[in-house]
């Protein structure tokens, strides 16, 4: 029964074939329905003699552009269905026979003209096994006896927010957001004896859906979808098996269903009984659980596509019958806010810190502490503290995922690589030739070789990081951000360079033995020290603005 709201039509148009009559366990008959034009269809097999009863045996597609299979009463592939409002007159599957089958077996079908026109539960042709007796007046529901589709109601208003943490149990992101306003993402719970009142509203053209479960990961889920088509909802219940598409039920058990669409907003409500003890799929709602808030894009035909960033998921369990509560929740997992937080604070300020002193600031400080330059000692210590920051990093998401992640594409490998490069400039720098030995030249290369590359391939994976669903930080102004902060480092480092450059060309070259002196850049450089160490002071300044940019962002998510 499509819930339309609207009646099904009296005399069916369509009619159901087969190309055998007669049929045995793990036989495949050939199901035609055709007919005028139409949309929408639903074909299902059931025991001819209680056509009340479930779904019989299973189906197999001839024509997977235009028709998809469906879990009915949890009995897999036990119905065919359209994929989209696709005209057609013509459509065929095939019935495989269970080795359970009753003695005879009759095929049903709902059929769509259009949304307000269809026909509900039309009879097709009976088919037996061999020898059976004969069939017996069925138990069959005729027309005037045909369920009413469950009444549908359109919203006069929307939500509000009135009663959560007092009367009903609601989510909210972000926290304490108004229902009406275009940007807020809205959940509640009310419980009536033995009922329960959810409410769902959110920014969507296309579907917003919540999902009960008993981890943080997608899987052996209860959601309920609300999905935009046409600008009417369809209110669907569905089990989520895992990071595939939901497997949605032709019976949901839901009841006093509404809906409205209004200034981009999808909402929809419904009541449904605490326990479902005759749903198998549904989850008793007096228990503790997560809760997922998730939206995505519709298209034609009600067919959900993956919700393009990471759903809403409570921060804890809880128990929607319980006390009421008013609560948020995080788009990102806290393990991977950390993990992003400090390749932040690693890439974006300790390392490029340390390049800038050693680079520039040799001259600058070269009294000694601690038995080694002052220069050194910050540039080692920086380092050291960005190859800790890396590490401690680089291991959150592999403890988040149990594992390595198929779905992050280039970014684990690279940051693999960055990680590498990481700790091999420390083991690299703890055999580093004395300053006048032969190999010192090559050693400097390299030393500078692999840095640079690790800091330009630790650049691209943040860039990378940075969009995917886990994280997913606004777009594009986490693109502008990023470039924005390589122009300064880049711009820094022109300026610092050119400072160098002209403090060279001020002194007088007396001889070629002074002029390689004065390429070592020691005194020449020596005369600009407190320009330096202010360029220090504001590019230190303008790193940690950046960070606390990135930083305040992540905490929103």
């Amino acid at each position: 029964m499509p819930c339309h709201g609207h009646s099904p039509q009296p005399s069916p148009e369509h009619t159901i074939s087969v190309n055998e009559t007669k049929f045995r366990p793990g036989d495949h008959i050939k199901v035609i329905l055709s007919g005028p034009v139409f949309e929408g269809f639903f074909i299902q097999a059931r025991n001819a003699e209680n056509l009340a009863g479930p779904a019989i045996g299973s189906f197999m597609l001839a024509e997977e552009r235009i028709s998809q299979l469906l879990t009915c009463g949890l009995v897999k592939n036990s119905a065919v269905s359209h994929t989209s409002k696709s005209k057609k007159k013509h459509v065929e599957a095939y019935w495989v026979a269970p080795t359970d089958a009753p003695e005879h077996v009759q095929f049903l079908a709902t059929v769509v003209e259009k949304y307000k026109i269809f026909w509900v539960k039309i009879h097709g042709p009976i088919i037996s096994q061999p020898n059976a007796p004969p069939l017996t007046t069925p138990t069959s529901i005729t027309p005037e006896t045909l369920p009413t589709s469950q009444p549908v109601y359109h919203l006069t208003k929307s939500f509000n927010a009135s009663g959560c943490g007092s009367t009903k149990f609601c989510i909210r992101n972000p926290p304490k957001c108004d229902p009406e306003a275009a940007y807020c993402f809205f959940l509640s719970f009310k419980q009536n004896n033995h009922s329960v009142l959810i409410e769902m509203s959110g920014p969507s053209e296309g579907y917003i859906a919540f999902a009960l479960s008993h981890d943080q990961w997608m899987g052996d889920d209860d959601a309920y979808l609300c999905i935009n088509e046409d600008h009417r909802i369809n209110v669907i219940t569905a089990y989520l098996s895992g990071r595939t598409p939901p497997v949605l039920d032709s019976e949901n058990g839901l009841e006093d269903i509404s809906w409205r669409v209004a200034d981009g907003l999808v909402q929809c409500s419904f009541r449904r009984n605490l326990r479902l003890p005759a749903y198998k799929g549904r989850f008793n709602l007096d228990a503790n659980y997560y809760i997922f808030l998730a939206d995505g894009e519709a298209s034609e035909g009600g067919l959900i596509h993956k919700h393009p960033r990471q759903p809403l998921i409570t921060n804890g369990m809880y128990n929607v019958t319980d006390s009421p509560k008013d609560v948020g929740g995080s788009r990102s997992p806290l393990l991977l806010k950390l993990h992003a937080s400090l390749m932040f604070v690693a890439w974006m300020t300790t390392v490029s810190i340390g390049v800038i002193v050693a680079r520039f600031f040799k001259p600058v400080w070269p009294h000694s502490l601690f038995g080694k330059e002052i220069w050194f000692q910050v540039h080692r210590m920086l380092m050291l503290t960005t190859v800790l920051l890396t590490s401690i990093a680089f291991v959150l998401p592999f403890i988040y995922r149990g594992g390595w992640s198929e779905w992050a594409g280039f970014h684990p490998y690279l940051g693999c690589t960055v990680m590498a490069l990481a700790i091999f400039q420390p083991l690299m720098a703890g055999f580093r030739p004395p300053p006048h030995a032969p190999r010192r030249q090559v050693f400097n290369w390299v030393h500078w070789s692999t840095g640079t590359t690790a800091r330009i391939l630790a650049v691209v994976t943040m860039f990378l990081g940075m969009d995917l669903p886990a994280l997913n930080l606004p777009d594009p102004w986490d693109t502008y951000t990023m470039i924005g902060f390589v122009a300064w480092h880049v711009g820094i480092d022109i300026l610092l360079e050119i400072h160098s450059y002209c403090l060279i060309r001020k002194v007088e070259v007396i001889d070629e033995d002074r002029i390689q002196i004065l390429q070592s850049l020691t005194s020449a450089e020596a005369e600009g020290h407190t320009f330096k160490e202010i360029v220090l002071t504001i590019y230190i300044c303008g790193n940690i603005a950046f960070l606390i940019t990135f930083l305040a962002a992540i905490h929103q998510l």
